[in-house]
């Protein structure tokens, strides 16, 4: 549905993308995540074609939107977009949610109609008469996404949209969002620097880093299967070892870590330089050898144990440092604590192996 084809954006000297290549499909939602400054609103004004590339071309269902300004306006309305700090006119909801309407010369009845079925399926049915300044940040933002759905544009551009909200307004607009991209078949595509609001909304992720689209795929295939060093930092890989492929026995992989070995699934050749890189949720602490399946087994004694809600970060010792993600409720059983002994564990299959070369 639509096509980025070699996008770049500069501004003076500044080079904010380059050579983006990207394909968002019918009905799919994607999320483009990134750390903060990596292009993601840029690419997104480029993508709702308010602003044009400096290189490179977007196409909207086979069309060249860079053929006329004409065109451009045209298409243009078959979008829409909530940007990440939305404006709310200082007049009644209803006049907000009903303005793209307005604009487009909707009949009355037929706006009347189009409106308070849009805010009922927000959450604000009987807010019409309330003036949006007297509205909290999670109110303005339904508000926003109202205006935007109720003209029903074929493409939803979101950016950052829960990046400035408590945690309740922020569960409420990911509800709303999973409802419009289930209920109306709404093409989405969502600038985010939440990884796991990508995960929850996203069919795939882009993950874009200085201005380049490093890796897009489905959310399984990024998130656990990085291309690089960057994005498996990014994305939580707390884990990375630098190492040598040791021997391969038909794509089971020993690599050469500094304080030991570590086997993972890879048909790398012996002696390649590699990386490998271990989900922390993937380790598995016990107080004794494990009796699993498990390949890879390493004694060690915990350093340090940080709280996160219903589960901790805890980092062992083994001859080389390694992070486990344990819950609370597994640590008081065990009786977890600072230097304590412990066995951690991983499968193979655990083990993401990157040939150092294409870093």
């Amino acid at each position: 549905m639509i096509a980025a084809r070699s996008v770049s954006k500069r501004y003076g000297q500044k080079e904010v993308l380059t050579g983006i290549d990207l394909d968002v499909q019918r009905g799919e939602a994607l999320a483009v995540i990134g750390p903060t400054g990596a292009g993601k609103t840029t690419l997104l004004r480029i993508l709702d074609l308010l602003e044009k590339p400096t290189s490179g071309k977007v196409f909207f269902n086979g069309q060249d939107t860079s053929a006329s300004d004409k065109l451009r306006l045209h298409l243009r309305r078959r979008m829409a977009m909530v940007f990440q700090k939305p404006i709310g006119f200082n007049t009644s909801v209803y006049n907000n949610v009903a303005y793209g309407l307005s604009l487009r010369r909707e009949r009355n009845p037929n706006r009347h109609r189009k409106v308070l079925k849009t805010l009922e399926m927000v959450g604000l049915a009987g807010y019409e008469g309330r003036n949006v300044r007297t509205l909290s940040g999670g109110e303005v933002q339904r508000v926003a996404l109202a205006r935007a759905i109720v003209t029903e544009p074929e493409v939803l551009l979101l950016d950052e949209p829960t990046a400035n909200l408590d945690p309740v307004s922020t569960a409420q607009i990911e509800q709303l969002i999973a409802k419009i991209i289930a209920e109306l078949g709404t093409t989405v595509i969502m600038a985010t620097h939440d990884l796991s609001q990508g995960q929850r909304l996203a069919h795939r992720i882009g993950v874009l880093i200085h201005g380049l689209m490093l890796q897009s795929g489905g959310v399984e295939e990024v998130f656990t299967k990085p291309k690089t060093r960057e994005i498996a930092q990014f994305v939580g890989v707390e884990n990375i070892f630098e190492g040598v492929i040791a021997a391969n026995d038909e794509g089971l992989a020993a690599i050469q870590i500094g304080g030991g070995v570590i086997e993972g699934l890879s048909y790398l050749e012996p002696a390649t330089e590699a990386l490998a890189c271990i989900r922390p949720e993937e380790v598995i602490l016990a107080l004794s050898p494990p009796t699993t399946s498990a390949r890879n087994h390493f004694p060690g004694q915990i350093t340090k144990i940080i709280p996160f809600g219903p589960v901790a970060r805890v980092e062992i010792d083994c001859g080389f440092p390694l992070v486990a993600m344990v819950t609370r409720r597994s640590i008081e059983e065990l009786g977890l604590a600072e230097g304590k002994e412990v066995f951690a564990s991983f499968k193979a299959t655990g083990v993401h192996v990157i040939k150092r070369q294409t870093e």
